[in-house]
Formats: structure tokens, sequence, C-alpha cells
């Protein structure tokens, strides 16, 4: 063998040796980058379904979770997306429907009667419509994410059954004129306050009840500071799992498939989990001395789409597709 042949095949050699060496992060390199911000903490139920996809996916994308908004602020996951600096966000439908007034229809209260029917709704032919509009807008939607369905908390002992009996209650809503309305729509009396300031306002009865899905109660310790809870299940609580619309179109069907699979394992177990974790904290927060109740629903949910309907909402959702959800749920 001569020297230049032996030289070649020891460059040949080190070149595989090196590339066998090279560690996993240095592989994916390789991979398209797939950036995911949220707002949840590291140990909610739904990153550990974003970490879940993550790993599913391994093979194929470089997905990186970023929680608790650390890499784009709250509310800005759209539009960072449709500028190109974000592939990958869990937005607020409320945020979606800033841009796209249709989508405020699935911010109103009792639209959905629970997780199924949020699901069935976005795999007929509605979602199709639906997420076709947040195609327009540079978003491709890869699932709803359930995260809890909202009820009413209260400190003053009252019975509640009705809309007419939170007449005068002052209820903590989210900031945004969705929010404030769906205050209004199950009768009380709205009021924005920031979510870290929520526990002393009971506390010290600032105002006299909020509106969460459970978890969030058990997780702030508003059952601490409050006497009972209501059972309206006003709001089936859910964000939107999307990725760049042109990223997207750019995977080839086998990427697109992989990511839709690992997505739809993840969120489904994800699901279940949350209404597994709800259930418990019935019996939770009744053991803690709270009264939990259902009231009249039917009262609440007839109040609340009748004030709906009558709204500037209303006036950008496609005409029959209430029907159409509502028929869903038969």
């Amino acid at each position: 063998m001569t020297s230049l042949t032996r030289r070649t095949a020891l460059a040949a050699a080190l070149a595989t040796t090196t590339t066998l060496a090279l560690p996993t992060s240095v592989l994916a390199q390789d991979l398209p980058t797939l950036r995911l911000s949220s707002v949840v903490s590291d140990n909610d139920i739904r990153a550990e379904a974003f970490a879940e996809i993550a790993e599913a996916v391994s093979d194929t994308f470089d997905m990186q979770v970023f929680n608790g908004a650390t890499l784009v602020a709250q509310g800005s996951e759209m539009t960072s997306i449709q500028r190109g600096n974000l592939e990958m966000g869990l937005i607020a439908p409320q945020t979606i429907a800033e841009q796209i007034p249709e989508w405020s229809i699935v911010t109103s209260a009792y639209l959905f009667s629970d997780a199924d029917h949020l699901q069935a709704t976005f795999e007929s032919d509605v979602g199709e419509e639906l997420n076709a509009l947040a195609a327009e807008a540079g978003i491709h939607v890869l699932a709803p994410v359930y995260f809890g369905t909202r009820q009413v908390n209260l400190a003053p002992d009252i019975d509640v059954q009705t809309p007419e009996d939170l007449d005068g209650i002052t209820m903590r809503m989210p900031g945004g004129d969705a929010w404030q309305f769906l205050g209004e729509a199950i009768g009380a009396n709205p009021t924005p306050l920031a979510y870290a300031e929520v526990y002393t306002a009971l506390q010290t009865g600032a105002i006299d009840g909020q509106d969460n899905p459970l978890p969030n109660d058990y997780n702030m310790k508003f059952y601490e500071v409050t006497s009972q809870i209501v059972l309206t299940g006003h709001l089936i609580g859910f964000d939107v799992l999307a990725i760049s619309k042109e990223l997207w179109d750019g995977f080839t069907p086998e990427q697109q498939e992989t990511l839709q699979d690992a997505v739809d394992e993840a969120i489904a177990t994800s699901t279940q989990r949350h209404l597994d974790r709800e259930a418990e904290l019935v019996e939770y927060f009744r053991d803690e001395g709270l009264r939990v109740y259902e009231p009249d629903r039917i009262a609440f949910r007839d109040y609340a789409q009748q004030k709906y309907l009558e709204s500037e909402f209303a006036t950008s959702w496609p005409e029959g597709m209430v029907d159409r959800i509502n028929a869903l749920a038969e």
C-alpha cells in the first residue's frame, strides 16, 4: 500500500469514527428544528405531553420545548409564528380570534358540552372550516389541547342555581373583551385582575369569586379562601397547538404523519389525565370543607347563549355554525 493510499484510508477511518462519536445534540442539527413556546409550567400535565411529543419525533425533528413563556411572551405566539420567529406555539383561541373574528365562536360559553364534544368538533367539517381560516393566517392547527372545564369559585356563602343568583357578584375574569363578556354571560359582574393577585383579592374581599378549572383552583390554593365551587361548566378550556403553515407545507408526507401521530397520542393521554384529575378534585375540595354542587346548567346555558347571540361577537360567526356544533353533541 502506498503512503498516499494509507493516508486516504486513515482519513476515511477517522471521518467515520468522528461521525459515530458525535453526540446526539450535534447530530440533531441536521434535523428540522421545531421550537415550541407555551405558557404552562414545567410540572403541568401539558408540559409532560409536549415532552412526550418531542421524544416521539426525535428521529425526525429536533423539537425543543420552552415552557413558562420563556421564549416568547404570552399572547405573542401567533404573531411570532407568522413572522417566522417561532415554529410552534400553544395559542389561546382568544388570541386567534383577535385576528380571525370567526374564531370567537369557540370562546363562547356553553358552546362545547365536554372534552369529547370539543374533539368531535375539531374533527368535523366545522373544524376543517376553522382550521382553513387559521391556515390563511399562516398557522396550521395540530390539535385542540384541553386543560379543564371552568367552574365558578366563590367566597360568599350563597346558593347559586341560575345566572340571576350571580347578579352583583364581583367575579375576577382575565383581561380582554372576550373574557369580560364571558363573565357577563354567566350573570356576574366581571372585573379584570392579574392571576397572581387573585388569592389575596379573595382573602381580603376585594372580589367575591373567580372562575377556573379545578386543577388551577388547587394549584393556586384558592380553596383556602373560598367557601364553595359551583359546577357551572360554562367553558371547556382549551388552547391550540399550532405550527407554521409554511413550515408544515414544506414537510414530506412522512414527516407530517410522524408529527401528527405523536401529537394525537400525547394530547389524548393529556386530556384523559386532566379529566381524571378534575374528578379527584371534586372529592378533595369537599373533604376540605367546601360546598361543591351543580346548579341548573340548562338555565345557565340558555342565558349565556342568548347573551352571545345578541352580542357583537356573533356577527362574525359563520351562519348556522352554532347549530352544527350543537348537533355534534347529540
